[in-house]
């Protein structure tokens, strides 16, 4: 089982820019796909990017693509979120996420397997 804690998250200006990071512990990285999703309150869960156990596929929601940039390094079993132009509408919470299937990058909230407790991302127009 792995343990997902996400850091990087605040307030931003519209426009602005962040990195968000999702330390993994318990077992290595390269075990999973990884992603990021963000959620309202009175919203569903809804997938951002996420990324295949090496990086070989990458995915990216719509409202996300051209903007932010996942990545991961397997070494230090950390998945990134670089986030930039971001706008009002970004304010979300953030949370990482693990899925077993390595090849695959599902992006229906159920398929996923391990979930951070999430951090908070606020942008102000």
């Amino acid at each position: 089982q792995v343990q997902l804690v996400e850091s990087g998250g605040g307030l931003v200006q519209a426009g602005g820019s962040l990195r968000l990071s999702c330390a993994a512990s318990g077992r290595t990285l390269s075990s999973y796909t990884m992603g990021w999703f963000r959620q309202t309150p009175g919203k569903e869960r809804e997938f951002v990017a996420g990324i295949t156990w090496n990086g070989g596929r990458l995915n990216y929601d719509g409202s996300a693509k051209g903007r932010f940039t996942i990545s991961r390094d397997n070494v230090k079993n950390t998945v990134y979120l670089q986030m930039n132009s971001l706008k009002p509408e970004d304010t979300a919470v953030y949370h990482c996420a693990a899925s077993t299937i390595r090849y695959l990058i599902l992006i229906h909230s159920s398929a996923w397997d391990y979930w951070g407790q999430g951090t908070q991302v606020t942008v102000s127009s």
